[in-house]
């Protein structure tokens, strides 16, 4: 069984406005609203790749529970911890080609919430082969909060992959404890070095080598379209995809983790995991819908992949 952490998930409200005029009443029948967080999509794309699937994280108020209830109606197990705070909402308004975005910055956490999910993760991860982790932090957590949930996955044995970034990244990569996995992109890396990174593989190479990265056993770096470069060990890979009809992008990241944790569960080889991540990756940006992919397509993609290693 894979393990899902989202510790601020959403609601993900969009609307559709083709002319949104500032300033007074713009109406529109074109909504959605569905469960979101980053974690939440690697859930989904989890859940449409046939492999068993738990969703934790915090979890609060109406609109918690409605999250809750979508994922079970969809046959999504969840073991969220329930919070005083309200779940957020992050609203994103379709307008004139473009997209804005007004996201909440969710409920804070209290201290006795905070030292609950610890002791609730370690009993979730007990029955767990992998656990994800993804997105920032909500308010009331320390920034190295991560740090706390990998070293439960480390003293348990797990495989964990994390997907998080700046100070939430930073931390762990300092720590004693680390994730199994990373998927930082090229403008993460130049941040979390403090130097101008590029997607050239021979610096990559040398990126991926240093001494910051020391203890992952797997970096993965995405290249969008690309594709990526990865590290595993001492061996560099470079994986090149095809060209492929985007729908919508948003998300391919959450696609990616899903991809790689599943082929951590089921102890695939290096090539065969990358070309998996790439799938599941290319497969949620042909889908209007963020957070699915449709496995019919999965065999066709999977043999358009190419990984050589560098």
């Amino acid at each position: 069984m894979i393990l899902t952490v989202t510790l601020n998930p959403s609601v993900d409200i969009s609307y559709t406005i083709p002319d949104l005029r500032l300033d007074t009443t713009n109406r529109t029948d074109q909504v959605g609203k569905t469960a979101g967080g980053k974690g939440i999509n690697v859930t989904r794309v989890i859940h449409d790749l046939n492999k068993a699937v738990t969703a934790t994280g915090f979890i609060g108020g109406h609109l918690g529970e409605g999250i809750v209830s979508e994922l079970n109606k969809n046959g999504i197990k969840t073991d969220f911890l329930s919070i005083e705070g309200d779940t957020r909402n992050c609203i994103a308004i379709l307008h004139d080609g473009q997209q804005t975005e007004v996201l909440e910055s969710g409920p804070t956490i209290t201290d006795k919430e905070n030292a609950a999910f610890l002791t609730h993760f370690k009993q979730a991860v007990d029955y767990a082969d992998v656990i994800t982790i993804s997105g920032s932090l909500p308010k009331g957590l320390e920034e190295d909060y991560y740090v706390k949930l990998i070293q439960i996955t480390n003293d348990l044995d797990k495989k964990t992959v994390l997907d998080t970034s700046k100070s939430n990244l930073s931390s762990v990569l300092e720590s004693p404890f680390k994730p199994t996995v990373i998927k930082p992109n090229i403008e993460e890396l130049s941040e979390l070095l403090g130097q101008k990174v590029s997607a050239d593989p021979a610096n990559l190479k040398v990126v991926l080598a240093d001494e910051l990265f020391s203890g992952i056993e797997w970096i993965v770096v995405s290249l969008g379209g690309d594709g990526a470069f990865a590290k595993h060990g001492d061996r560099y890979y470079k994986v090149s995809i095809p060209n492929i009809n985007v729908v919508n992008p948003v998300g391919s990241g959450d696609a990616t983790v899903a991809g790689i944790a599943s082929a951590l569960e089921d102890n695939l080889d290096d090539i065969s995991l990358l070309k998996q991540a790439m799938t599941t990756g290319m497969l949620n940006t042909m889908e209007r819908i963020t957070g699915h992919i449709d496995i019919n397509h999965f065999d066709d993609l999977f043999n358009h992949v190419t990984v050589s290693e560098y």
